[in-house]
């Protein structure tokens, strides 16, 4: 499987110009770790994740430095923690450089890059754009199909089938794909992630169901109090 079988669609996106407050409350409420930041061309330029957040001055919470970090960093790292300690938009906060990963990338790939890098979720970016988050817990939804079962790999059908019952959900009102996950195999499609009633989730089956070439629909979903 690569990282388009699984990864989070629409990706949840600031801009440079976004607030402190807005980014600590779409964090919140889409119970995530990290929101890239795009230009107004969609081009990936940074990324503010909770490890940013931590070293609030609000928080008084000192860096954590090496001595030989605090020997080569000098007066340029000191004063980059600064602006970040008293940030107010998410271009003061953000990481420049940005791990990201392509459509193609083999999960084995990016559970080793999560793991050595120690980040929890990373973009997946075509053409300099973002298109989607695969996160740990992505990663685990997959594994839990291999583990359960040993069906194939997707094949270009399963693709297509998750791209459709995607676009599909993107234009309803209802649907936050923000908080939902699925993965097709075999023509069979397994949802995962939050929803926040009983009709949203008979909703989410049905539209899956009635996808073409969908076999059956096994609902992982959890309902959940949405914060407002």
């Amino acid at each position: 499987m690569r990282a388009r079988d699984i990864m989070t669609v629409p990706a949840i996106c600031v801009t440079p110009d976004t607030k402190l407050v807005t980014i600590v409350d779409l964090m919140l409420k889409h119970r995530i770790s990290a929101v890239p930041v795009v230009d107004l061309e969609g081009d990936i330029v940074g990324i503010v994740s909770e490890g940013d957040l931590m070293r609030r001055k609000e928080l008084g919470i000192p860096p954590e430095r090496s001595w030989w970090l605090r020997a080569l960093g000098g007066k340029a790292m000191l004063a980059d923690e600064f602006v970040k300690a008293h940030a107010t938009v998410a271009s003061e906060l953000m990481t420049r450089d940005v791990i990201v990963i392509g459509e193609d990338m083999l999960l084995p790939e990016i559970a080793k890059l999560l793991a050595r890098r120690r980040i929890k979720r990373v973009p997946v970016v075509s053409e300099g754009r973002v298109v989607g988050v695969v996160s740990r817990a992505n990663l685990l939804q997959a594994l839990s199909l291999d583990i359960a079962s040993a069906a194939p790999h997707p094949t270009a059908s399963d693709q297509q089938i998750r791209e459709q019952i995607m676009s599909g959900l993107a234009g309803a009102k209802w649907a936050d794909t923000a908080h939902l996950n699925l993965v097709v195999r075999d023509g069979v499609v397994y949802l995962w992630g939050e929803v926040t009633s009983k009709s949203h989730r008979e909703a989410l089956v049905a539209a899956a169901r009635d996808t073409a070439g969908v076999k059956d629909v096994v609902d992982h979903t959890q309902t959940v109090q949405m914060i407002f």
